[in-house]
């Protein structure tokens, strides 16, 4: 980076937003991914659009690349800085500007953590839709630029279902401003859709208006256990049609995942006395307890007379409820016991994952003996995680695993990434579930947008 280029950067910034040399944070060399951590040429901190607009347009005519960080959560190597890049970190553009009750939204600035915005709207007797297990560090615009899901994409849609609006900024510094609050807005392409989801290719989010949904006065959660996942499927048909719109989370857990959490990992002891064949969380969402929780017991009740169940639990309590969901939300607490691994988070026809889950441990049995793999997910929407061991130390042992299972994923017509994103992990495999033209308009929106290609370059196409 030149010294002229150094100079407008800090000047832009002020020096509590550019960190050089030593001050730069060991945090922003990577993100949450297994990728090895990359120091960036300096940390950009703006605490403003106006400031991330002026860093943008330097960067631009220095022609100096960018790797937009958020809460560096993610899984798939899409913060990790590029080599030779700038990390524009968002972390001190933090807070929420508005909730307006009548028309349910929220507006947020992009370094503003999930759990703030969901305590936020929670005292306002509304609920923030988006929940997954890393909403204490997520940020506002690295969920909408990962167009991140969660526990319940069943009820309420992946994020970019709840985006109203969006400010963004573009790779010359223009700001693009659409704080939109409506429902309804036919007036042209919605161009937010371009940018959620992206990954920062096209664009930094800066603030996004959330849509808000009303608060369940009543929640119910049970833990069950089947024979196999033809009875989860045939559970999840009822549920669809018993509870309707009650129905927010249907959660599966196969006896691979249950047992190495239950036997590894301390407080998440199997509550149950004998072994299953699967294992499912169903949760509802209501407004009325009295009539809910009835309807709730009576849904449990048929799929017990259907000879569909083998045991259940219903939660007694919030701390029932913390028991039951801490064991589907161990997946970080087996990694030391499955030692190296690859963790996939494919999606699949809701109807084939069944299938799927049988042919890929039936595939890495075949080609890599001695891997262990563990499934489980979100099944109702086709989202299944699995996590594999790896035979071998390395990259080639890596990709012997990431071989097999998109092999399996492509065969099911199937996408490398449900839920996590592309990043820099699964660029080589997009092509598994898109086809050449839709990679190619891919690269031409990006030539269109960011022209100098200075956006999170090395990431997703």
């Amino acid at each position: 980076m030149s010294e002229q280029a150094f100079s407008e950067l800090r000047a832009a910034l002020g020096s509590a937003g550019f960190l050089a040399d030593d001050d730069i944070p060991a945090r922003n060399h990577a993100d949450s991914s297994v990728q090895p951590p990359r120091k960036p040429l300096a940390v950009l901190r703006p605490a403003s659009t106006e400031e991330v607009s002026a860093v943008l347009a330097i960067a631009s005519r220095h022609r100096l690349s960018v790797t937009t960080q958020g809460g560096l959560t993610g899984l798939c190597g899409g913060a990790t800085p590029a080599p030779g890049t700038l990390a524009l970190s968002l972390e001190r553009m933090v807070g929420i500007e508005e909730i307006d009750g009548r028309a349910m939204t929220l507006t947020a600035r992009a370094g503003t953590p999930l759990e703030a915005m969901q305590r936020a709207a929670e005292a306002e007797g509304l609920l923030f839709p988006i929940d997954f297990g890393a909403r204490g560090t997520a940020t506002a615009g690295g969920i909408v630029s990962t167009n991140a899901g969660g526990n319940r994409v069943l009820r309420y849609g992946m994020t970019r279902a709840s985006v109203l609006g969006l400010e963004t900024v573009l790779a010359d510094g223009t700001v693009i401003g659409s704080l939109n609050k409506m429902l309804k807005n036919n007036a042209g392409p919605d161009l937010k859709q371009l940018f959620a989801g992206s990954e920062g290719l096209f664009g930094v989010v800066t603030r996004v208006v959330f849509a808000l949904q009303p608060l369940p006065r009543w929640t119910g959660l049970a833990l069950v256990a089947v024979r196999d996942f033809e009875a989860a499927a045939d559970i999840l048909s009822s549920a669809r049609a018993d509870l309707g719109p009650m129905l927010s989370a249907f959660e599966v857990m196969w006896p691979d995942y249950w047992a190495m959490v239950t036997d590894n990992v301390p407080v998440r002891r199997d509550p149950f006395a004998d072994k299953h064949g699967l294992y499912l969380l169903i949760e509802g969402h209501g407004r009325d307890a009295a009539r809910d929780g009835p309807a709730f017991e009576a849904f449990l009740e048929s799929i017990f007379e259907a000879g569909l169940v083998e045991d259940a639990m219903l939660a007694q309590s919030l701390a029932d409820m913390e028991a039951f969901w801490s064991i589907r939300d161990a997946s970080a607490e087996i990694e030391p016991v499955l030692g190296e691994h690859e963790s996939f988070d494919v999606g699949l026809p809701p109807g084939e994952v069944g299938r799927f889950v049988e042919a890929c441990r039936s595939a890495l049995a075949q080609a890599l003996p001695t891997s262990r793999v563990v499934f489980f997910g979100h099944a109702a929407d086709g989202n299944i995680h699995v996590m594999a061991s790896v035979p071998e130390p390395g990259p080639a042992g890596h990709h012997a695993v990431e071989s097999v299972v998109y092999g399996v994923t492509r065969t099911f017509s199937g996408s490398v990434s449900a839920e996590h994103g592309i990043g820099a992990l699964k660029r080589d495999w997009l092509g598994h579930s898109r086809s050449t033209a839709e990679i190619a308009l891919m690269e031409r929106l990006k030539v269109a947008l960011d022209p100098l290609g200075i956006l999170n370059p090395g990431k997703v196409i």
